[in-house]
């Protein structure tokens, strides 16, 4: 009796978290967490290391790693392009906001030495951790942790994805954290660590996807790839005299010269 409005494709849930300045917010109040969470970075990754945490979190947090890996992050790429053949269009701001993400993190990577947990002796505090500043490409792997560009990767693919499957808002973020949750689990980043690679994703993502110079790049970019593929996808189907396709034409005067 009553027609129920169906949603648009593109309508964003997240009411909050509709523009660069929200989510800019956002990663401000993590990075405010980072600051908070220094206080039991210490503590939390030595009951990490004595693997306290029960055997089903561990499961699934190592899975859930795939969220905030590159290889991981091809795969869905591939599942998008595979089963949503109208978003295959995105893949490359989908791509951007993720990886990218990560790349900013792995920048700051390079201003600012961190131990990480394995590499950390449990003999101080959490500010001993912090190593030197500006150390560039002389510091190790171990001394990596500040912050976490697994989270950052995880943290942009949520946002950039909540935004074209808006069913999934809950769900991308709750993968995000996970990841997080594996980062911490592995004594690869103090929590910390994770708050702040959450925080990166939230600053560059939003640029791919809300009214950005970046965002507008994607935007002329999908119209032309959309626009090529409808060309494609016409000279493909087949012809028509008619209402009758060319190929059942052909048949039928086949059919009768025989």
């Amino acid at each position: 009796m009553f027609d129920v409005p169906r949603p648009r494709p593109t309508e964003n849930p997240l009411a909050r978290l509709r523009s660069i300045s929200h989510l800019w917010r956002l990663a401000a109040l993590l990075s405010v967490f980072g600051v908070v969470a220094m206080s039991i970075d210490v503590p939390l990754a030595n009951w990490a290391r004595h693997e306290n945490s029960p055997r089903a979190l561990q499961k699934l947090c190592s899975l859930s790693e795939i969220f905030g890996h590159g290889m991981g992050i091809a795969l869905i790429l591939l599942v998008i392009g595979v089963l949503d053949p109208r978003r295959r269009c995105t893949l490359p701001r989908i791509a951007t906001a993720a990886l990218g993400s990560g790349l900013m993190a792995n920048v700051l990577k390079l201003l600012v030495a961190r131990d990480r947990p394995y590499h950390f002796d449990f003999s101080g505090s959490s500010s001993e951790t912090f190593l030197q500043l500006f150390p560039l490409l002389s510091n190790t792997s171990g001394e990596q942790s500040f912050p976490s560009s697994h989270v950052a990767t995880a943290a942009g693919l949520a946002i950039v994805l909540a935004r074209y499957y808006p069913r999934g808002s809950w769900l991308f973020p709750m993968f995000a954290a996970l990841a997080g949750g594996q980062r911490v689990l592995e004594q690869a980043h103090f929590l910390s660590d994770v708050f702040w690679g959450a925080a990166v994703g939230c600053i560059f993502a939003p640029l791919c996807v809300y009214g950005s110079r970046l965002s507008a790049a994607f935007d002329r970019l999908e119209a032309r790839l959309t626009k090529r593929w409808d060309i494609l996808s016409r000279d493909h189907r087949p012809r028509r005299v008619g209402n009758t396709p060319t190929s059942k034409v052909a048949g039928s005067d086949a059919s009768r010269a025989a």
